[in-house]
């Protein structure tokens, strides 16, 4: 129902702005590309934080997984190169577990460790590896890796001009899109861009949403790992070994972080120092926003993706019609808190309450302004500058997090220290 709402209004935004690239597919599958890495470094974070332990690491853990993945990746493909990666991030995985859960050092001193180790881990190998011999000769250097073969991609036959066999068959969503129809021709752009070019590695990632929530919520080892989050002495005195839970979750996590990592090499063709670009602390924000579920975490990632990709797709005229876009949105919001406050007005009886009335009054009030803002900045320019699209999933991030904070539920027991046998 939202997902439509908002697809009418991007269809609306499009034609008013004649920003064509807003709903293209190639917008849609440079969102879905970019939003892959930053949905398995969530997943990973998500693991973890079901168990009791914060990792921060996740940008460390990213970057080992694309220097193993490009170093198996260039000698055996890229199956050998997912392989690689989750095996190198599992082994950051495995440091932060034993720090964290055996050692029992700070969660976040710990992850930063970690993302400082497998910067500077990565660099001196990447210099000692792949600027010398077979390697070097191949195109690699202390910066980079040799070229890596992209993975496989699938496209729907008789939807996006698949191939049965030798032959090819028509494109309908493509001649659809083309026509540029209000709607109708966002709806075929969107399921062109998520049914044409998809890699292998983006059908497994969007079948770990199912796989992930089936594990947690439906099996007896996750209700184990998500005790182990909740009341880990609880757990304990109903025989669960807290400390293999905590060690095999954060393992999980490192190992989808590592696999974020190989995806960007496959993607990319290569590894590059560098090449994560903080998105391991961008899938933590996805996480969050996600409440520390699968599903919404997927939806923050989206959303994530979306905005990185007005920097690859349409820049400054396809951000200019997102203005409006926005401006709409937060009309929405504002008219929905003055409701809200209008509706507990007459039910105002302690000072709590009347904290929350004036609370919605305000927050009615900001996001009035702030629609107010951007429609005139939209009415008054032709288009966003680069150097401000270049922030657009930067700034997104910290009002995603402002936005979704009220809303939160972070597991009992997240980046607590544990000690088996000791009474609470």
């Amino acid at each position: 129902m939202i997902a439509g709402a908002l697809l009418v209004l991007l269809s609306a935004v499009r034609v008013l702005d004649g920003a064509d690239d807003v709903t293209s597919s190639g917008t849609v599958s440079a969102a879905l590309r970019l939003a892959v890495p930053i949905f398995l470094a969530g997943l990973g974070g998500l693991w973890a934080e079901r168990s009791g332990v914060v990792n921060i690491g996740l940008e460390g853990m990213m970057i080992l997984g694309t220097w193993t993945g490009a170093w198996a990746g260039y000698q055996w493909g890229p199956w050998a190169c997912a392989v690689a990666g989750i095996l190198g991030g599992a082994l950051g995985g495995l440091v932060h577990a034993i720090a964290t859960v055996t050692f029992g050092v700070d969660h976040i001193v710990s992850g930063v460790a970690i993302n400082i180790l497998g910067l500077g881990l990565t660099q001196f190998l990447a210099g000692l590896v792949f600027n010398t011999g077979h390697a070097k000769a191949l195109g690699g250097g202390p910066r980079q890796s040799p070229p890596v073969d992209a993975m496989p991609t699938l496209t729907v036959p008789f939807l996006s001009g698949g191939k049965i066999g030798s032959w090819q068959s028509p494109d309908w969503l493509g001649s659809v899109e083309k026509h540029h129809w209000f709607l109708v021709s966002d709806v075929a752009g969107v399921l062109r861009g998520l049914t044409a070019g998809m890699s292998v590695l983006t059908l497994i990632a969007v079948l770990l949403v199912p796989v992930t929530f089936f594990v947690l919520w439906r099996t007896p080892f996750g209700l184990r790992v998500r005790s182990c989050g909740e009341d880990p002495y609880a757990a304990e005195s109903l025989g669960v070994n807290v400390y293999r839970m905590k060690y095999a979750a954060v393992m999980i996590s490192g190992g989808c972080a590592g696999l974020a990592g190989a995806f960007m090499v496959t993607v990319s063709s290569l590894y590059q120092d560098g090449q994560t670009g903080g998105r391991g602390y961008i899938g933590l924000a996805a996480m969050i926003f996600g409440n520390w579920r699968p599903v919404g975490l997927a939806s923050g990632s989206l959303l994530f993706g979306y905005t990185d990709a007005m920097n690859v797709r349409g820049g400054g005229d396809s951000a200019h019609a997102l203005l409006l876009f926005v401006a709409v949105i937060f009309v929405a919001v504002a008219a929905w808190q003055l409701v809200r406050g209008s509706r507990l007005r007459p039910l105002v009886t302690t000072d709590l309450e009347r904290r929350t009335v004036r609370g919605a009054y305000v927050a009615g009030a900001l996001a009035l302004v702030t629609a107010a803002a951007l429609g005139l900045w939209f009415a008054m320019s032709d288009a966003v500058p680069g150097e401000l699209v270049s922030t657009i999933p930067y700034v997104t991030t910290l009002l995603v997090l402002a936005l979704a904070s009220q809303r939160l539920r972070m597991p009992a027991a997240d980046g607590l220290i544990y000690r088996r046998g000791e009474a609470r």
